[in-house]
């Protein structure tokens, strides 16, 4: 008996002499503790956790090289391969995770808008569903601060910009004609259906390295990854009809939209104002369709679109006695294709190519203009994530323009052309130091063929988390751009435009509420000059120009206030100045509205199965030059109100009735006056004020989804 005890002790103590103690502290990047976290050895039931003072200790069997592992919430994981022996007093620091949902997020200068976009400024259904903007999302863009309502034209203007510095990419691909083709004095509407891309990113200046040629912004629209279901939807308009459909396969879709435009019923009922009569009213044929397939690593796109424009239209010209009678029919198609692939070890690899062809014919009284345009851009990115804190993007790319212009004009014929290559690359990095602080850095450089120009154009951004709620983010960055075709055709050697941003941007958020206020200054260099009333061949062009523009941008949005409420305000203070084009001196443009501001809301009412809303948009008054009096530049416009209202309603689930009007007020808005050049016998300047083409547009539609699920609607789309 007394041998068998001696055994078990015995026994017993060689079991205890092989366990060995795991010991440590574990701190945060502050030295605090971190009280909580689960210590254990991986692929054992051996482990512990940390202590109210992060000290930790566990007793285990395990010997040799094993792994500890350490996880806590908000951090990164921690994971260590060596000799037991070595597991004691150990201290450890766990890293922030800084990809949880409250890091800090680098957005000086970028609106973002997308289910998927970390600090979204717009929905995606915000773009249709805003009165008002008719589904054009420039128009609802340009509900946001930073941006001009220019009714004349339609376009994006930016920060004291032309539409001509704002670059528009899908799916990171270039789009040489992002806008429809239009007269003088009409304006333009986005060229894309809003239907089919599910995110945008609207910079209104110090974006990312990537992007090039486009002097003040860049929006980026991004289509549908994949679609929830087979669906089919049908549009009856009072302006046209639309259809389209998406077929859904187990790796692959495809989505079909096609839409046809007519104003002249329109029109017969609600006609124009009489500085837009038309002989043919605007005509509009488009379609688009993209392509999707999944592979084990990857997405591939392939996304086209066409579509063909015709109207004839009599514009008065105050220095004519008849009115200018003008014809346009414009082609356009383009296409892109883009793959996003993963290819291990953290490396990822997307490359893409665009293509593009405009034709235009436009016959002015006797004279006949036919201009096309072939562009393509060829890009390769590529990207490395070392780990959540840093992550470094390499890319290249070629665009290639080509364009030619022919001008027959009493049996005289004058022609133009040139090409223009650009080749860029680039290379940023993304580095996280924390979740309260965050840096990117990157650097692009091109080279132009057409003048053998080199520029470099270094780029950076930061942010710092102040708070839970509160951060604040810089941006810098050079730019650079080739003068447009408007010049090019006539003088090939003219230089790159340049500008220099500096912005400085707080945001703020918390559930159901976002504030940002963001000032800017921007340094505009080598604008182009020319001494003529027009460009042409008699005009001497140059890069003597200069400018500037600086403000402040205020942007709130909340949906907690009143119940199904749903609201965003937004301001904008300008100082602008150039001196370009034929400008005798610097002055504020004539695009350029000193103080803008707009109202959106919609409210949902349940007992109506309604979704009703109301946009307001304020313009202080508009420089214009004015031969009656001295100076340059030196009257402005009266200011400018626009009050619009849409209701949409759910007859059942699948079908909508829509309703909108714009400018539900009436106001009388002028865009700016023509004057005569020359004055008539008494000495006066004859005038004429430019205005929308009507002073209210109504709209009606009935929109029917067929869908599997029987609850799909296109209330998101109106």
């Amino acid at each position: 008996m007394k041998t068998f005890l001696l055994l078990l002790i015995f026994s017993s103590g060689g079991y205890l002499f092989a366990q060995q103690t795991v010991s440590g502290r574990i701190t945060d990047g502050h030295n605090n503790p971190v009280y909580g976290a689960n210590v254990y050895l991986l692929n054992t039931y051996d482990g512990t956790t940390s202590a109210e003072d992060g000290s930790f200790w566990f007793q285990t069997s395990e010997t040799g090289l094993q792994s500890l592992v350490l996880s806590f919430i908000s951090f990164e994981k921690f994971e260590k391969t060596l000799e037991v022996s070595a597991m004691q007093d150990m201290h450890i620091v766990l890293k922030e995770d800084v990809s949880a949902l409250d890091a800090v997020v680098l957005n000086a200068g970028t609106f973002s808008a997308g289910d998927n976009s970390r600090v979204s400024v717009l929905k995606p259904l915000d773009v249709v569903t805003t009165a008002g903007v008719a589904g054009d999302f420039i128009a609802a863009l340009q509900t946001l601060p930073g941006t001009q309502t220019v009714g004349e034209d339609g376009r994006l203007f930016v920060r004291g910009g032309t539409a001509e510095e704002t670059q528009i990419f899908i799916d990171g691909l270039r789009v040489f004609q992002p806008y429809t083709a239009s007269a003088n004095n009409l304006p333009s509407r986005g060229r894309y259906s809003p239907f089919l891309f599910d995110g945008i990113t609207f910079s209104t200046g110090g974006y990312s390295a990537e992007y090039g040629q486009a002097l003040s912004s860049v929006l980026l629209l991004n289509t549908i990854n994949e679609p929830d279901q087979t669906e089919t939807n049908i549009s009856l308009m009072s302006v046209g009809a639309g259809l389209g459909h998406t077929q859904k396969w187990q790796k692959s879709s495809l989505s079909i939209n096609a839409n046809y435009i007519n104003l002249a019923p329109y029109q017969e009922l609600v006609p124009n104002n009489e500085n837009a009569n038309f002989q043919k009213p605007y005509e509009n044929l488009g379609g688009e369709a993209v392509f999707r397939r999944q592979f084990a690593n990857g997405l591939l796109k392939v996304y086209t679109a066409y579509d063909h424009t015709n109207f004839e239209i009599l514009q008065p010209d105050i220095n004519l006695q008849r009115p200018v009678d003008f014809k346009l029919n414009n082609d356009n198609f383009y296409g892109n294709t883009s793959y996003k692939g993963r290819l291990g070890n953290g490396w990822s690899i997307e490359p893409g190519m665009s293509i593009s062809r405009a034709l235009n014919t436009f016959n002015i009284d006797e004279s006949r203009v036919n201009s096309k345009e072939d562009a393509a851009h060829l890009k390769l990115k590529a990207g490395k994530r070392f780990d959540n804190h840093f992550k470094l993007n390499y890319g290249a790319e070629i665009i290639f323009q080509e364009y030619s212009e022919d001008f027959t004009e009493e049996e005289a014929l004058s022609k133009l052309n040139y090409q223009n290559t650009i080749f860029a690359a680039y290379s940023e990095a993304d580095i996280i130091f924390t979740k309260n602080f965050a840096l990117k850095a990157g650097a692009r450089t091109s080279y132009m063929a057409l003048n053998e120009e080199v520029k470099l154009a270094p780029r950076i951004s930061l942010a710092y988390k102040l708070n839970a709620a509160g951060q604040f983010s810089f941006a810098y960055g050079e730019f650079f751009q080739q003068p447009q075709n408007l010049y090019l055709k006539y003088d090939e050697q003219l230089k790159p435009e340049n500008a220099t941003h500096f912005i400085l941007n707080y945001l703020y958020t918390k559930p159901g509420y976002m504030m940002r206020a963001e000032a800017y200054y921007k340094i505009y260099d080598q604008l182009i000059k020319y001494n003529t009333k027009r460009p042409g061949y008699d005009s001497n062009f140059s890069n003597a120009g200069s400018g500037y523009a600086t403000g402040l941008d205020l942007f709130f949005r909340g949906n907690k206030s009143i119940e199904n409420l749903e609201y965003w305000f937004s301001y904008s203070y300008i100082d602008s100045k150039r001196d370009f084009k034929n400008y005798p001196a610097k002055a504020t443009p004539d695009f350029v509205a000193k103080q803008s501001a707009s109202l959106v809301t919609k409210y949902w009412i349940e007992d109506w199965q309604s979704q009703m809303g109301f946009t307001y948009n304020f313009s202080s008054g508009r420089p214009y030059e004015n031969p009656k009096t001295t100076g340059f530049m030196n009257e402005k416009t009266r200011n400018y109100h626009n009050l619009s209202f849409n209701w949409a309603y759910l007859i059942d689930q699948q079908k909508i009735l829509y309703f909108s009007v714009s400018n539900i007020t009436g106001s009388k808005n002028i865009f700016g006056y023509e004057y005569a050049d020359a004055p008539a016998i008494d000495g006066k300047f004859a005038e004429r004020a430019i205005t929308p083409a009507a002073d209210r547009f109504f709209f009606v539609g009935f929109f029917w989804t067929i869908s599997s699920d029987k609850h799909s609607n296109q209330l998101e789309n109106l």
